[in-house]
């Protein structure tokens, strides 16, 4: 070296002159280092290093350049093994097992052997789709909701598959559809309702699609997908995932329609699905028979239109029931309803003789016309009262199971459900709702730590220092106005 930091000034020949042990016919010569001397390629060798597009942004611009291109070449992105080893790892840990009984820790303890296989089947055209294991969760209203557990193999190809679908149709979705989508919260759909609402918003088209998981058309999907897709062996997986069907009580069931809720890939499909046949024409819809402001804000199958004019409300509640019927779904006949709602519905309706405007749910929230401490129009968001409800009975019931385990054991696990809790439902003007939700839970333990003995000697006094170990009330969400940032 020359100096601190500096290359020698000649450069040894990179490989010996021929006829090694001869006399040399030809002799490589260094050479001194050029002035601003150029790299050795212009181009980085790996794709995964900086300055090179990897494969899916590559596919994610042709995407964006060209919106009616279709893709005829995709599969060799979802075999290889490193795609379906990073499936793999982005699975949840502790996600329920399909019909096969496998978890993803057990199939973990032979990972490279198990990929091998998978990545040979699928390449070989040999892999088949398990049916989902069907379980049912009850609902706020006391009726069931029916998910479909896939088997794991099949989460790790409908991973891998949505992640390479993600780079096409993300480019596609509209803004107002924000449910299913990385990097997309229902935060985002709640902002922009508020920001929405408080606008020259007057009626409120709350829309509910009657069982949508349950009635999504197998060959109007396909139709879509075939939009963009043109690669044989995806729509192939995709059909297989359709038709694979659901165990229920012993028997496999393949019915004709509907997408299993609770699988990889259901909400990328559920959204290309209304993509098409909401999204796209509700804009257009917007554009040209609209006679006032109007949005749409979507989440998967929740979604709300946000009317200036009621002509505009009625038109649109009576076009979008049609255009729902042609693609086989359906406007819930009780649960879809207009009402009128905004800045300048009280006043209206008092001076039709009216009570105060009605209130709607959207994403686990109630909307209500309210003031400000300064007499502005502004919308309080409640925690949805029968939600709460059952989500206290909820936490009842396991402190109940859990009432002779060690109290800091339980608290630990009272805390996650808090911080939970709050992390969703802490937005402005839900304060009291929180604060209703912490005693509650707090009471309930108090309950349970005296039940463990009938010499119990705890006191309300006594229970402060099991309380010190929960998260206190408090709004962690930001007003709206701050981070909504959507274009419509």
């Amino acid at each position: 070296m020359s100096g601190h930091g500096m290359s020698d000034r000649s450069i040894v020949p990179m490989k010996s002159p021929n006829k090694g042990g001869q006399p040399q016919a030809e002799e490589m010569e260094g050479r001194d280092l050029a002035k601003g001397t150029p790299p050795q390629q212009n181009t980085l060798r790996a794709q995964h290093r900086v300055g090179v597009p990897s494969a899916l942004e590559r596919v994610r611009q042709a995407a964006k350049r060209d919106k009616n291109l279709r893709f005829t070449s995709l599969f060799h992105l979802v075999y290889p093994v490193d795609s379906l080893r990073l499936a793999y790892h982005a699975l949840k840990h502790d996600a329920s097992a399909g019909i096969d009984g496998v978890t993803w820790r057990s199939y973990g303890e032979n990972l490279q052997d198990n990929l091998d296989d998978l990545s040979a089947r699928l390449k070989r055209g040999a892999y088949h789709a398990r049916p989902a294991r069907r379980v049912y969760i009850l609902k706020t209203d006391g009726r069931k909701r029916p998910l479909g557990v896939p088997a794991l193999e099949d989460k790790v190809v409908q991973k891998a598959v949505v992640g390479v679908l993600n780079a096409i149709y993300e480019t596609d979705f509209k803004s107002f559809s924000h449910g299913g989508r990385p990097g997309h919260r229902p935060h985002g759909a709640l902002d922009e309702v508020y920001v929405r609402l408080n606008g020259k918003v007057s009626w409120v088209l709350d829309a509910d699609l009657r069982s949508y998981f349950d009635t999504v058309d197998h060959q109007w999907m396909m139709k879509f997908l075939e939009h963009r897709i043109a690669d044989g062996p995806i729509l192939r997986l995709i059909q297989k995932w359709l038709s694979a069907g659901v165990l229920e009580d012993g028997k496999v069931l393949h019915p004709e329609v509907g997408t299993p809720q609770g699988g990889v890939a259901s909400p990328l499909l559920a959204n290309i699905y209304l993509h098409y046949a909401l999204d796209v024409w509700t804009q257009a819809w917007r554009r040209d028979i609209a006679q006032g402001e109007m949005y749409v804000v979507r989440y998967v199958d929740d979604f709300v239109a946000l009317f200036q004019k009621e002509a505009d409300a009625r038109r649109y509640w009576h076009d979008v029931a049609e255009r729902m019927s042609k693609f086989k779904l359906e406007l819930h006949p009780e649960k879809t309803r207009l009402i009128q709602f905004g800045r300048f519905a009280a006043q209206n309706r008092r001076d039709t003789g009216l009570r105060k405007p009605s209130t709607f749910d959207f994403l686990g929230f109630t909307h209500i016309c309210g003031k400000t401490r300064t007499g502005k129009f502004t919308v309080y968001r409640h925690t949805i009262r029968k939600r709460l409800q059952t989500k206290i009975a909820e936490v009842k019931t396991q402190l109940h199971v859990r009432m002779h385990r060690p109290p800091k054991e339980t608290g630990k696990w009272l805390k996650s459900v808090i911080t939970g809790h709050v992390n969703y439902f802490g937005v402005p003007t839900n304060f009291r709702a929180l604060a209703c939700y912490h005693h509650n839970l707090v009471w309930h333990w108090f309950r349970s730590l005296k039940r463990r003995s009938q010499k119990d000697k705890m006191t309300w006094a006594g229970m402060q220092e099991f309380i010190g170990m929960l998260p206190p009330v408090r709004i962690v969400h930001p007003h709206p106005d701050k981070r909504f940032g959507v274009q419509t």
